[in-house]
Parts: C-alpha cells; structure tokens; sequence
C-alpha cells in the first residue's frame, strides 16, 4: 500500500460522527479512528474479533471496557486487546483519536 497521507485520502464514514483512515500490509493493518461525538453518555456495546489489537490514544479521554474492567485513558496512553476478548470505548471529550493496529489484517475494513 505503500505511503498513505491523510491530506490525500478520504475518511471513511463508520457512523455519525466517526470516521477512519487505513493502511496495510499482507499482515499487518493501521487503522486512525477518530470520534467526534463524544462525551458519551455510555460505553459502546462490547464486540470482538479474532485479531489482536494495539491501540494508541493520540488525543481525547475515553474509559476502555475489557469485560468488568474499567480504565480511563488519555493521550499517551497505549493499550492492548487479545483476539476475541469483548471491549468497548466510552469517549469522555468531544474528540477522541485511537491509532490501532491488527493483526492479521481487518479485511472486513477492506470492503466498506
């Protein structure tokens, strides 16, 4: 995929007032989340998937949720989700920003 910049790459809507960018190898994907319709009220429902995560809070608060787990998080911060453990985000400003990285690719990101 080589180099990706943002000013030459169209977000893509993932709902109302989330978008994100991505980039990927054969076995590896970056992917910018950004939400920019916090706070919320309440965490996200809880999902999984098979790829293990990283992910990099670049700005914003949020409360990550791994099963009865809370943990507030801010920028700097950096945390990390096992294949198909349940989690969700709760946003605590009105603009959070997560860098995440999977493996192996999301492919399922691949087709929207």
């Amino acid at each position: 995929m080589g180099i990706v910049k943002f000013s030459d790459t169209a977000a893509t809507p993932i709902g109302a007032g989330r978008s994100r960018y991505l980039a990927h190898t054969d076995h590896l994907m970056a992917v910018v989340v950004d939400f920019n319709d916090g706070p919320a009220s309440a965490p996200d429902p809880p999902h999984s998937h098979p790829h293990e995560q990283v992910s990099y809070v670049a700005a914003g608060e949020l409360i990550l949720v791994m099963g009865a787990e809370k943990t507030r998080l801010s920028a700097g911060d950096l945390f990390t989700v096992p294949a198909n453990v349940p989690h969700a985000v709760q946003t605590l400003t009105p603009h959070v920003r997560l860098v995440d990285a999977f493996h192996p690719i999301r492919e399922e990101f691949l087709k929207r």
